[in-house]
């Protein structure tokens, strides 16, 4: 019967027994009594005052009344739900009977410039099932031992509603294509067991690239937390739990474009909420692929040159070389060609989860920490590969020019005899000049720039500023997560670091400036800071931002790229930074010279190459034993458009093993194989 037919009749069922109510208490009166004894008049027994009967008959026409208002607000009620506010009630009985469950789309991949697939998505086969499976004890051990895990693990799953009450829960991933037969060839055994084909991340050049890819991992509840205080703004993810994000490199700054659409599920659900059935689904859409600037041969030439200069530096007596990045940059518009990081780490341990045990070793300072991409996070003394800039700094303050010279005995006593320092080279150079001091790595010529400085009372922090200038102490802009800043120590910074320090101790010195001119002491700076640097030098004070996006195809993968990196503006600190063109040749002269003049075992291992190279070798001294090995350098010297960085931690001397990284590099990019076999071990 309809619904609102009943409500009729249920109005005009109460209205008659209200109408027959009123009609039993209107006929019946207990208010008179008849005396007919001696057979008299009838009169009443009572009056018509304050009596008994006149109060309950006051009192049953107030419960008449009152049942009466009742029955008529149920029936006004009833008459609104279903004659008037129907529709809505019965959208809410069905929205009472269904459930929308969200499905995980398709994470976009990740390209190499030339569409080499770099991450991919592969298929796996996931066991799941409602939450209403772990009633049934039995098919839950049944499902354990087919599965081979423990019982609690299959039971804990099953419950576990991060992916949603309603959702079908994960209870076992990557599950083998011969388990699955089984499950489907007896079905009956697992009644609310099903397959389901997901994708999963995989990675097909293993660890190459890993700390520019980053990894992907489930949602942690601080993201979860952090996205509520955020709140919803245009083009966000509304992210739930159980969701697979990036979690670093390239997967976490393009998770937007990376992550894709989820598609929606519609179910059935009884009062106590287990799922009937489905209703109706909407598919997932893919996230877009990403091209990266990276291009793989390059990339394995930096990953492969950094290995062999590690090698080089432990066959050299530096047993605990292992850690170092090398990276190759287009110093025409910033895009890096090639970023390698040592260790590495495997980023296919974090599909599916990764153990506890996995991830301390993966952050301990033991194993090398290999999450760190010391490329852009890792923070160095520079050594002398800063020695451009302090001769920059000081042709532009005139703290020394280009005709000055300083004659290098091998020990500098240019603050007294007290305060003297030696030359890496103990015996002593000679005669100086500024180009040739950069091309020699001299320290005294720098020194007296350095000391120079100090006494300057217009400029006393000249060369800090001409640093700051350049991008030290600052970060590069690039589009990847955990950049470091570095460091430009001044006597600001002194005061404030050392506050546990005596006030003298604390104060800026003359052999501060000394150590910061050459690239030692508390300077700080990254490998990509100081590729970003060379690469402004080489365009003759023209520097682009560095990145590693590229562009990023459609979701529907017609009508090529959707977006493209177009940021390919020079950075306008730039503009000002070159005092006077002369000034950057003569230092461009010198870094020429430091590979075809100042060692010929240097310049044997570029001679091969069909373009001319400049460069500088750099060696940072912490202790004895703690040297960070540098090289840098930028190809054709005449028409720049390589610049290649390499750094080793407790690797030596940068001309004798950072400098084989670079050079295989090079070699990867003009393809010629570095034939030589001698190292100059000296030159710093």
């Amino acid at each position: 019967m309809d619904a609102q037919l009943v409500v009729v009749v249920a109005g005009v069922i109460l209205v008659a027994a209200i109408i027959g109510s009123l009609v039993f208490l209107r006929g019946y009166s207990g208010r008179f009594t008849y005396d007919t004894k001696n057979g008299t008049t009838p009169k009443a027994s009572e009056g018509e005052g304050n009596t008994p009967g006149v109060a309950f008959k006051g009192r049953f026409t107030l419960l008449t009344v009152g049942i009466g208002a009742m029955f008529t607000a149920l029936v006004t009620k009833l008459w609104s739900m279903q004659m008037v506010s129907s529709d809505y009630y019965e959208n809410l009985a069905q929205t009472n009977q269904t459930r929308t469950v969200t499905t995980a789309a398709p994470r976009g991949r990740i390209l190499d410039r030339n569409g080499v697939a770099l991450v991919t998505n592969r298929a796996s086969l996931a066991v799941t099932g409602y939450r209403d499976l772990a009633d049934d004890t039995l098919l839950v051990r049944h499902l354990a031992n087919v599965l081979g895990m423990p019982y609690v693990a299959v039971l804990r799953n099953i419950q576990d509603n991060t992916e949603g009450a309603q959702a079908r829960h994960t209870i076992a991933t990557d599950v083998r294509r011969s388990t699955v037969a089984y499950i489907q060839e007896h079905a009956g055994e697992f009644n609310g067991v099903t397959v389901d084909e997901r994708t999963e991340r995989q990675y097909p050049y293993g660890t190459t690239a890993c700390h520019v890819l980053g990894y992907t991992s489930t949602i942690t509840q601080e993201q979860l937390d952090a996205q509520s205080e955020d709140g919803d703004s245009a083009g966000t993810i509304d992210y739930q739990s159980g969701d697979v994000v990036g979690q670093a490199g390239v997967e976490s700054r393009y998770e937007r474009l990376l992550q894709g659409i989820r598609g929606e599920q519609t179910v059935t659900v009884d009062a106590q909420g287990n799922v009937l059935g489905q209703a109706g689904s909407v598919p997932a859409s893919p996230g877009s692929d990403i091209k990266l600037t990276l291009d793989l041969t390059i990339q394995q030439a930096c990953e492969t040159g950094l290995q062999h200069a590690i090698d080089t530096a432990k066959n050299a007596g530096y047993e605990n070389a292992g850690n170092g990045a090398c990276l190759c940059l287009d110093c025409t518009n910033g895009e890096i060609l090639g970023m390698a990081s040592a260790p590495t780490f495997d980023p296919s341990v974090f599909v599916g989860g990764v153990s506890s045990d996995v991830w301390s070793q993966l952050n301990s300072e033991d194993g090398g920490r290999p999450l760190l991409n010391r490329a852009i996070g890792g923070q160095y003394m520079s050594a002398s590969t800063i020695k451009s800039l302090s001769a920059l700094a000081g042709l532009e303050y005139g703290t020394y020019t280009s005709t000055q010279t300083t004659v290098c005995t091998g020990y500098w006593t240019g603050n007294g005899e007290a305060w003297g320092k030696r030359c890496w080279l103990h015996s002593g150079h000679g005669t100086m000049t500024l180009q040739s001091g950069i091309a020699h790595s001299c320290d005294p010529v720098f020194y007296d720039i350095g000391n120079a400085f100090y006494y300057d009372e217009e400029n006393p922090e000249g060369l800090q500023e001409m640093f700051r200038r350049w991008g030290l102490g600052s970060k590069t802009g690039v589009d990847l997560p955990s950049e470091g800043e570095g460091r430009v120590p001044d006597a600001a910074w002194k005061e404030s670091y050392f506050k546990d320090w005596s006030d003298a101790d604390r104060t800026w010195n003359p052999g501060d400036m000394t150590n910061i001119v050459i690239g030692q002491g508390d300077i700080l700076v990254t490998p990509l800071q100081m590729a970003t640097v060379y690469a402004g030098i080489a365009m003759g004070g023209v520097e682009y931002t560095p990145h590693v996006f590229l562009s990023a195809v459609a979701r529907d993968g017609e009508g090529g790229d959707a977006y493209r990196y177009n940021d390919g503006k020079p950075r306008e600190r730039l503009t000002a930074a070159i005092h006077s063109q002369d000034d950057l040749q003569l230092v461009k002269n010198g870094l020429h010279d430091v590979i075809y003049v100042a060692e010929p075992a240097t310049a044997a291992h570029f001679n091969t190459l069909p373009v001319e190279v400049a460069g500088k070798s750099g060696t940072g001294e912490k202790t004895n034993e703690d040297e960070y090995a540098w090289f840098i350098a930028y190809a054709p010297a005449d028409d720049p458009k390589y610049v290649v960085a390499a750094v080793l931690e407790q690797g030596g001397g940068g001309s004798s093993t950072a400098l084989i990284a670079v050079r295989d590099v090079l070699g990867a990019i003009y393809g010629v194989e570095d034939t030589a076999t001698g190292y100059d071990s000296s030159v710093r």
